[in-house]
Order: structure tokens, then C-alpha cells, then sequence
């Protein structure tokens, strides 16, 4: 049994908290919190062990009425490997203490791929982690190109990807965020920083991305086109797209037309709180002209990494191979398309 720390019960740090627990050889060790807000409160609810972010904010959850178990140095000491979940650039100030307690960790895509050994994609890398102790979980856009270019380039091979990235403003709770009104190039300069991203996975491919920031909370937006190496049948892509157990081919006949529509299916389908943890692929979208591929592709971005940190758990531990870790996570979490326990937000595809 896996004991897993959790730095940063936020955005991500929570629903990682929630699917590591879901797991049958995974437990969590506890959590952090740099304040005794209703997040703090949730993770008491929820029975995870709760640690303040130093010495100085244990009276202050104190004062609150939350109990606290210590603080992080406490918890990094109870960890077998700590997923560390801060916002961007703290991680990389972490990585001291994580040394200090030989404890191994997992950051999250907002740090600088030079803070861990290697940056890391379930479908596209597996391996690379294995035996690691400090493993990047790549963005969730990075995440999910790295998802459906995978099949592709094994398939038919990849000789340049072209992606625009429109981008929400902010997560629905990040009221701080911007813009209100407005369409920002973000960022002005090509390519995004996204491609060398997707290359810290891929190292070899051609990938050109530009940015935008729209005023939406909802989901990013992908307008991806692909040159293959060879000519792929359209009907062929689609099946070995939906194939994917991480992708969703999202078929005409759902009514689905929007990263709203997205996000109501899926709460309707019961998933805890309406997350998607699979790239969206609008079928209708799936286009090939010669050796060139075009789709729309949706991603959750609160959402999509969270089955990838378990993965890379078991990589760095050597727990499982690659199919055999994604067939766990996916199945703890209700990913599977047949015979889950907990509803799955899929339509059948037309026959």
C-alpha cells in the first residue's frame, strides 16, 4: 500500500486526493493547507489527515476549530511520495524539503520541466518514470495532445502537428481572473508555450501551437490539424480514436455541441463534480483530407491530469506496466465504458 501525500488540497490537489484514495493499492497520507478555508474543512469532512503549510498557521486552524495532524515536514516525513499540487513555481521551492525527507514527489505542469527528472504522459511515456523520484505530470493541454497524438503517431506517424488553443480565463473559482470581455492572443508570440511542452514528451516531433484566453470557465478548446506520414481511411481514425480509453468520440447523435453541454452530461452522469477526466473528440469533427487530420477536441482542465498523477505513482514505484496501472486507475474511477460502478458520461457511438 502506497502512502500518498498531498501538497496543496486546491484545484487539483483535491481530486487527486479523491482518486488516489479510490485506489486499491494507494492511501493517502495527508493533506496541506496554507489556511482553515472551506477546502480545509472539506478535507476534515472527508477523513484525510490535515497539516498546515508551517509552525505559524497551526493556531490559526486552531483558532478556527479545525485540528490539525502538523504541519508539511510532518506530513512529507508520513509520505512514501508526496503529489505536490501548489500553484506554479512553488513546487520547485519544495523540492528541498521533499530531498531533506528522501521522499520522492510528483509535480504538476505549472512547474518548469528542469524540476523533475523527467516530464510524464501515461499513453505516450509510461516508462520514463520508472524508478524515478521527482516526475512532472505534464498540463492538462499538454496532457491531452499528448493523448490523441500518441495513437496517431504510432499508427501512421507524425510529421507536424498544428494546434490553437483556446483557453478558459480562469478555473470556475479563480473570480480573480480575467478577461471579462475580451479575446487575448495569450501569448502574442508563436509558438505558445505549449508545443515545447508537448516535446518534453515527444522530443522528436514537429508541433507548432498558438494561445488564445477567452472569457469561459468551462473548458480549454483544441483546433488541432495533423500531417501524417501516411494516408490514413477517415473511418479507421475514428475507431482507433475511440479505441482510446482517454479519449471520448463524442457521436453526432448525443446532441453534444458545447463545452457546456460537455460538462452538464457529465454531472448528469454522476461524475463527482462533473469532472472529465478523458479528452472530448466531437466525431462529427474527425476530418481527413489526404495525409492531413483535422478534429475539435475539449479538455477539462480542472480534470484531465488526475488519472496521469496515479499513473506516474505506480511508474515511479514500479507497481504496474503502463496498460495494466491505466486499466486500475481507470476502473477505481468509473472510467471503463462497461460495467462500472459509477456511471460513465458516454453515448454509444451509431451502429
Amino acid at each position: 500500500m502506497l502512502h500518498v501525500g498531498v501538497n496543496g488540497y486546491g484545484t487539483i490537489g483535491k481530486r487527486v486526493a479523491d482518486a488516489v484514495r479510490a485506489q486499491p493499492d494507494m492511501t493517502i497520507a495527508g493533506v496541506t493547507k496554507t489556511s482553515p478555508d472551506f477546502a480545509a474543512e472539506g478535507a476534515r469532512a472527508a477523513g484525510y489527515p490535515l497539516y498546515a503549510c508551517d509552525e505559524g498557521s497551526v493556531d490559526e486552524f486552531h483558532a478556527a476549530g479545525l485540528a490539525v495532524d502538523g504541519t508539511v515536514e510532518d506530513m512529507v516525513d508520513a509520505s512514501d511520495v508526496v503529489v505536490d499540487a501548489t500553484p506554479g513555481g512553488v513546487g520547485a521551492e519544495y523540492r528541498p524539503l521533499y530531498e531533506a525527507h528522501d521522499t520522492p514527489a510528483v509535480f504538476q505542469g505549472a512547474e518548469a520541466p528542469d524540476v523533475a527528472e523527467t516530464s510524464f504522459n501515461s499513453r505516450a511515456n509510461f516508462e520514463t518514470a520508472r524508478d524515478a523520484d521527482y516526475v512532472r505530470v505534464v498540463s492538462c493541454n499538454t496532457t491531452g495532445l499528448s493523448r490523441l497524438l500518441a495513437p496517431l503517431a504510432e499508427t501512421y506517424g507524425v510529421e507536424k502537428a498544428r494546434t490553437t488553443l483556446v483557453r478558459r480565463g480562469g478555473d470556475p473559482t479563480q473570480s480573480e481572473r480575467g478577461p471579462i470581455n475580451d479575446i487575448l492572443p495569450d501569448p502574442v508570440e508563436v509558438p505558445s508555450h505549449h508545443g515545447p511542452d508537448v516535446q518534453t514528451i515527444f522530443p522528436d516531433l514537429s508541433i507548432d501551437t498558438l494561445g488564445l484566453t477567452v472569457p469561459a470557465t468551462l473548458m480549454h478548446l483544441h483546433s488541432v490539424n495533423v500531417t501524417l506520414e501516411s494516408t490514413p481511411d477517415p473511418h479507421e481514425v475514428r475507431d482507433l480514436l475511440d479505441a482510446e480509453s482517454r479519449l471520448f468520440v463524442v457521436p453526432e447523435r448525443s446532441g453534444i455541441e458545447s463545452c457546456g453541454q460537455l460538462r452538464e452530461y457529465a454531472r448528469d452522469a454522476g461524475r463527482p463534480r462533473g469532472d472529465v477526466w478523458e479528452n472530448c473528440v466531437w466525431g462529427e469533427s474527425i476530418t481527413v483530407e489526404g495525409r492531413d487530420f483535422y478534429c475539435f477536441q475539449a479538455i477539462h482542465q480542472e480534470a484531465d491530469v488526475v488519472p496521469e498523477n496515479v499513473d506516474a505513482l505506480r511508474a515511479m514505484f514500479d507497481m504496474a506496466d503502463a496498460e495494466e496501472s491505466v486499466a486500475r486507475t481507470n476502473a477505481a474511477l468509473g472510467l471503463e465504458r462497461d460495467g462500472d460502478a459509477r456511471p460513465d458520461p458516454r453515448v454509444a457511438a451509431d451502429d
